[in-house]
């Protein structure tokens, strides 16, 4: 795998086989090569890889999102990004909750399930 593409499924064995910083730079590698403008790239990629991960991994959850958001109508980058939308949430309560317990991964879970492709549209993300 010598590059990486948002709208293509990587193939888990090869993603995985990445150490982590390969990964974080074939996903920022794309978006620079593909000109697009982001504030802080390497924040991007970072989604960008941890969610490339969890489908690799076969976290049901996520890939469950992934279809389910792509089958009402978002690209499959659109659909990472839609997840990450999630995730970005998530970890910002991971963050803000941390002196009282935090969140667990089932919150993360249920905030897959409620998103929809018409409520992240909405949301000018």
């Amino acid at each position: 795998m010598n590059s990486y593409d948002p709208d293509q499924t990587p193939n888990p064995e090869q993603w995985l086989e990445y150490d982590e910083a390969d990964r974080l730079d074939l996903v920022m590698d794309h978006h620079q090569s593909a000109g697009i403008e982001l504030p802080n790239t390497r924040i991007h990629a970072a989604f960008h890889t941890i969610i490339e991960n969890q489908l690799a991994e076969g976290l049901a959850e996520v890939q469950s999102a992934l279809d389910r958001l792509m089958g009402e109508g978002l690209d499959r980058h659109d659909a990472l990004h839609a997840i990450g939308s999630v995730l970005a949430e998530h970890v910002q309560g991971i963050l803000q909750e941390s002196s009282s317990g935090g969140k667990d991964t089932q919150d993360y879970f249920h905030g897959l399930e409620k998103l929809t492709a018409k409520k992240w549209l909405a949301s000018g993300q």
